[in-house]
């Protein structure tokens, strides 16, 4: 029976894959608006009723989809940031996790668009998709807070009417460090997708040329407003 059970296991993770391998391919193709069990099904063979049995709605296929790119967006940061060689060097592995991002999304557009992109009409994520889209916060977080740590963070300053919606950020999403620095942090998390976001989306074209240096520097800036300061 353990045999059994173990070739069915095996033959179900080979068959989820593949139907989700389709159903990157859709994406690619048609667009998430676009994306049909049906379809999906027809390619690899199986009649619908067949793919239910892995993926009961397309909105069950979707969430899949956006767990496994918040995942994968999430371990690129997180290798870059373990691949740092310097941990006292907080800058440069902001900038390391930032490059790693940009990375990941120019690689994998369609995967970007689906999470970063615009809402997919009649799709609500569920709570499934929220500690996987949190890992690249996660990481820019843990950065400060190292820096925090060593006094490696110099405070921003912080309007005395953002002062309330400050403290209250820093409740939520990163209890321990100065609510100024989290004003920062948020606003430079928003400014990095939109750095991404254009080069994905084709804003850039006929605009930004060197957008390897671009990027670069435009992290750093972006580390730099935060506070961190650059290694001795």
């Amino acid at each position: 029976m353990t045999t059994i059970r173990g070739a069915r296991d095996r033959a179900r993770v080979e068959v989820t894959a593949a139907i989700k391998d389709e159903a990157r391919k859709q994406l690619a193709a048609e667009g998430a608006v676009k994306l049909s069990l049906r379809a999906v099904a027809r390619e690899l063979g199986m009649v619908s009723s067949a793919l239910y049995r892995y993926f009961p709605s397309r909105d069950d296929l979707l969430t899949a989809l956006i767990v496994d790119a918040y995942d994968a967006v999430g371990t690129a940061a997180e290798s870059a940031l373990a691949a740092a060689p310097d941990p006292r060097d907080h800058r440069a592995r902001w900038s390391a996790v930032c490059a790693a991002v940009r990375a990941w999304a120019l690689a994998h557009p369609h995967e970007y668009a689906l999470i970063y992109g615009s809402p997919v009409p009649g799709y609500t994520a569920p709570m499934d998709t929220v500690g996987p889209a949190a890992r690249v916060g996660g990481v820019l977080i843990s950065i400060v807070r190292d820096a925090y740590a060593s006094q490696g963070l110099a405070l921003p300053p912080l309007d005395e009417e953002l002062r309330p919606e400050a403290h209250r950020l820093a409740a939520d999403l990163a209890p321990g460090l100065p609510p100024a620095v989290v004003v920062t942090l948020v606003a430079a998390w928003a400014q990095l997708f939109g750095l991404i976001s254009f080069e994905v989306f084709g804003q850039f074209n006929r605009v930004v040329e060197e957008r390897d240096a671009f990027f670069a520097q435009a992290a750093s800036r972006l580390a730099q407003e935060i506070g961190l300061r650059p290694a001795l």
